[in-house]
């Protein structure tokens, strides 16, 4: 065997590097069968446990086929019956011959942006009748998930000994069966044939890390078998059959073999046999360890495969299980004093609101963007995260205020950017979106204040994502379908009527499905229109409604007092059917209130189906879905399902979902918003939300309406205090919005302050009444003193307040509610035996008693005699098991606005009640409520315009 003085050199340099058995002994085969199943075995422990720590958490991993290869199809099905041995999911998406390259783009999108696929391979030749892009097709599937490792990124990674992306998968395999061998790869020579980017070049890349010297050979390569035979590790990947003869190899060589050619073969029944690119029979000859073909790297190939899908869903499920986000926040350079919030909101740059919401755990189909700042969030995220441990819940609500307001918003946001960017825990906030009406009006916008806010504030206070708009246009839909019945019924008899409502259509009469449940409510088992008695048709076609007991307004988004009473029906085309009517705002929608109440779809649904517009002449409620517009309402609301995540002054996550009214209705944002939040902060992080007005209205709805229908408990209620309020509760003049304060405000008066502080005191024990921890955050004002502050907090723990602390978010951002962020930590870890007030199997009469004594200090209640009479029908339909919804002035803890401080003993007289049956809940009215605003002599109007040089907005606050 050796011939010339040059062998035997080479034997000895073998026998010193690998010892004698080299020289007596053939190659042992590598067997990358028994290999891969033990990679195999460990898989399948590791998807043990990936699901021991998430039950419905499952790898996935789908494969993409064009066309219909055979031998794609066998390669496919040893993918797919290897992902179901270790326990993984596999989806064989298989598409068509005639699909086009955008076509098939779109296609890996869709598998891209799925978050329930962890793993994408697009199998290769692509068998389509047009002409496709292969390399931009791999480069197509995103980096994260492309376990075949063919984008160009994970590529690039390699070339360069980055080996945290996804290695090919033969390549990998090639240099795991080398390291079974026991040979060690450092120092050694190493010789690949073939240098195409799935094997060849990646194997060579691969082999250079570990530290051999590598030569890559091709098919222009001269000399070739004069340089394989210096390898000590030759990788053959070169497609041509038995290329690599024994005499090419190095004696005691490790010859992995990637080639798989079919050649005749008369012996078999299938007329071919299958070899590599070396001829092996030679090579176990000459080498000391040596592939087989098949039973090699094929099995290898296939295991990686696997591994690298498993390690895509482990780095997943990491990213969803990571107690932090990998949030950048942003940098706040506040100045003082602070300038307007329209210029600190400018100040800032925001990040791109796809980059923050995959920060916060999002995956971009989970995420409809509106332009760079504002984007939609899907409802299916509850659905994923479903086996996820929610956040801490925290309620922010306020002492009775002044009418300029006292920072509720400014708080929020301030607390948020605490926790977030200066105490590194994941936290939302929670908001409602602010109506136009008091943007154009007199309070101005909701977006927080100072160096606390949402941005971009222009957006945000005005039409955002469209949702209030969605409510208007619902709203009206319903009063217009309404009204047209009442019409249609006055002026038709029973047989046209009964017609028109089910036409034939192409011959076929039939019902529609909503319908068919209108029939079912009447009792009637049937479902052709044909069928129905004169009778029957009769009780379907006729509402009956009475024109005297509708409840349903129209609403508009906008202050506009003489839309408080009109007339419709005035155009000789109604026949003289006039009514009586008015308009409300539209967040006192019932709707808005039932988008904030809803569960989820399907929820939301039934509670648009059950909405009592009108009362028939009977007195039987008569509902939207009796009306048939329950489906339309669904329809143009659909996108107002999902909130909209837009971020604060300093990059942290903010969701706005939702307006209702706090003094109409409960005035919260959206159980689903919050919800979404809990999720997405994860079991140690935080979700503030905001409560409309005082603990009296906004935080006792919170708590006795929206958790109960929502089921989450809280752990911590802030309520905001500032020393203007307190000192007018304290006797202080009146405080004007657009009017200068007086004196007693800008200067120290600890009397004034002192006398005031029993409403502060009133608002504590109304938190602690539901038995979770009351912080008390003191709002800090530019006049303020340090003894007014001290006289504040020193009240606060003295009447039962968890914690009190100054902030001073407004002037200082997030740094300046640090005090806050740390209380709210230590509440949230105390121990919280969270209540509801009532109980809901309690009278009408008896829960309003509960609330009116225990929240407002009242002693006796008066109703009116109408009230009474109502009280009664309200019984008698169930609606008796609602929650109630106290409509109250928000400007005192009496019905009466004029009246400060905390009195007792008070008298509280229930004027008008009604029922909102779809939202669910009772609503007394206390004294002279309105659902329509008006506009003041001087509103903001005035100081609004467009510059139309820059595009922007000015004179918003």
């Amino acid at each position: 065997m050796w011939k010339t003085r040059e062998d035997l050199n080479q034997l000895m340099q073998i026998t010193s590097q690998f010892g004698t058995d080299y020289c007596t002994m053939v190659a042992q085969p590598i067997e990358g069968t028994q290999i891969a199943s033990s990679i195999q075995d460990d898989l399948r422990r590791q998807v043990t446990e990936l699901r021991s720590r998430n039950p419905s958490f499952v790898p996935k991993l789908a494969i993409v086929q064009v066309g219909d290869r055979e031998d794609s199809n066998v390669y496919i099905r040893m993918k797919l019956k290897a992902a179901e041995g270790i326990g993984m999911r596999a989806e064989h998406v298989r598409l068509s011959r005639d699909i086009t390259e955008l076509e098939l783009l779109s296609e890996i999108t869709k598998l891209n942006e799925s978050p329930a696929v962890h793993g994408i391979i697009v199998q290769m030749p692509l068998d389509s009748e047009h002409s496709i892009d292969s390399h931009k097709i791999t480069d197509a599937v995103s980096a994260d998930k492309d376990v075949d490792g063919l984008n160009t990124i994970n590529e690039g990674r390699t070339a360069v000994g980055d080996l945290s992306g996804f290695i090919p998968c033969t390549p990998a395999g090639c240099v795991e069966l080398i390291k079974t061998t026991g040979v060690p790869i450092v120092g050694k020579t190493a010789v690949v044939v073939g240098r195409s980017r799935i094997v060849g070049t990646p194997v060579s890349e691969l082999l250079k890390w570990e530290n051999a010297t590598v030569t890559t050979c091709h098919s222009k390569t001269k000399n070739l078998s004069d340089i394989t035979k210096t390898a000590d590790i030759l990788v053959v990947a070169i497609g041509r059959p038995e290329l690599v003869r024994g005499s090419w190899i190095k004696p005691g060589a490790v010859v992995i073999d990637c080639g798989i050619n079919p050649i005749s073969d008369p012996t078999k029944k299938s007329g071919q046999r299958l070899v590599g690119d070396v001829a092996y029979a030679e090579a176990v000859e000459v080498a000391s360890h040596v592939t087989p073909v098949p039973g090699g790297v094929g099995p290898m190939t296939v295991a990686m495969l696997m591994k690298n899908t498993v390690l895509a869903a482990r780095r997943q499920l990491e990213r969803l299980s990571a107690q932090t986000w990998p949030l950048r926040p942003l940098r706040l350079s506040p100045v003082s004093p602070p300038p307007s919030d329209i210029v600190i909101a400018r100040s800032q740059s925001p990040k791109d609101i796809s980059e923050l919401a995959q920060e916060i755990g999002l995956y971009p189909k989970e995420v409809s963007q509106y332009g760079r700042t504002k984007a939609k969030i899907s409802l299916s995220v509850l659905d994923r995260l479903k086996d996820q441990r929610s956040g801490k819940y925290i309620v922010v609500a306020g002492i009775t205020p002044t009418p300029l307001g006292e920072g509720k918003s400014t708080t929020l946001l301030g607390l948020v950017q605490a926790l977030c960017a200066h105490r590194g825990r994941n936290a939302f906030a929670c908001m409602r979106q602010p109506s136009q009406g008091p943007t154009f009006g007199v309070k101005g916008g909701a977006a927080g204040g100072g160096y606390s806010q949402v941005i971009p504030m222009e957006e945000f206070n005005l039409h955002l994502t469209g949702d209030i708009h969605a409510v208007t246009a619902a709203n009206n839909l319903l009063a217009a379908q309404m009204d047209a019945r009442i019409f249609h019924e006055l002026t038709q008899k029973d047989g046209p009527l009964y017609d028109r409502l089910v036409p034939k259509i192409k011959g076929t009469r039939k019902f529609s499905p909503i319908q068919l449940r209108r029939l079912k409510k009447l009792g009637i088992d049937k479902t052709d229109p044909d069928s129905l008695t004169a009778e029957e048709r009769s009780r379907f076609a006729r509402l009956d409604i009475d024109p005297n007991r509708v409840m349903w307004n129209r609403v508009v988004d906008l202050n506009d007092r003489y839309l408080r009473k009109i007339t419709i029906g005035q155009s000789p085309t109604e026949k003289g059917f006039t009514r009586e009517t008015s308009f409300d705002i539209s967040v006192a929608s019932e709707i808005m209130a039932i988008l904030a109440l809803g569960n989820d779809v399907e929820d939301i649904k039934i509670r648009l189906a059950s909405m009592v517009v009108a009362y028939d002449k009977k007195g039987n409620p008569v509902t939207a879905d009796d009306l048939g517009v329950t489906g339309a309402l669904l329809v143009l609301l659909k996108d107002a399902f999902e909130p909209t995540l837009m971020q604060s002054l300093e990059g942290t996550p903010v969701l706005v979902h939702t307006g209702p009214f706090a003094n109409i209705a409960h005035g919260c944002s959206s159980i689903l918003a919050d919800k979404i939040a809990m999720k997405l902060a994860r079991e140690n992080g935080y979700v503030a939300t905001e409560a409309g007005f005082g603990s009296d209205i906004g935080m006792e709805k919170f708590f006795d309406i929206k958790c109960r229908a929502s089921g989450d408990k809280p752990h911590c209620a802030v309520i905001v205090a500032t020393v203007r309020a307190l000192k007018m509760h304290g006797g202080g003049p009146a405080v004007t919005a657009g009017a200068p304060l007086h004196d007693v405000y800008v200067q120290e008066n600890l009397e004034l302050l002192s006398k005031g502080l029993c409403n502060l005191g009133k608002h504590i024990s109304n938190g602690n009444k539901f038995r979770v921890p009351v912080v008390i955050a003191i709002n800090k004002h530019g006049n303020d003193t340090e003894a007014e502050h001290n006289l504040i907090k020193s009240f606060a723990l003295q009447n039962g307040a968890f914690r009190a602390v100054i902030c001073d978010h407004w002037a200082k951002g997030g740094a300046g509610a640090i005090d806050l962020a740390d209380a709210v930590i230590d509440a949230c870890d105390a121990k919280s035996n969270f209540q509801f007030l009532y109980p809901l199997n309690l009278p009408i009469r008896d829960k309003i008693k509960r609330i009116a004594t225990e929240m407002y200090g009242a002693g006796e209640i008066e109703y009116t005699d109408e009230v009474q009479k109502k009280i009664d029908v309200f019984t008698e339909l169930g609606y008796d098991k609602l929650p109630i919804c106290m409509a109250k002035t928000s400007n005192s803890l009496t019905g009466d606005p004029a009246i400060k401080g905390a009195p007792v003993g008070f008298t509280l007289k229930i004027n008008n009640i009604f029922v909102s049956v779809g939202a669910g809940f009772v609503v007394p009215m206390v004294g002279e409520i309105s659902k329509m605003p008006g506009l003041p002599t001087r509103p903001s109007i005035y100081d609004i315009d467009l510059n139309t040089q820059t595009g922007e907005i000015d004179g918003l606050f």
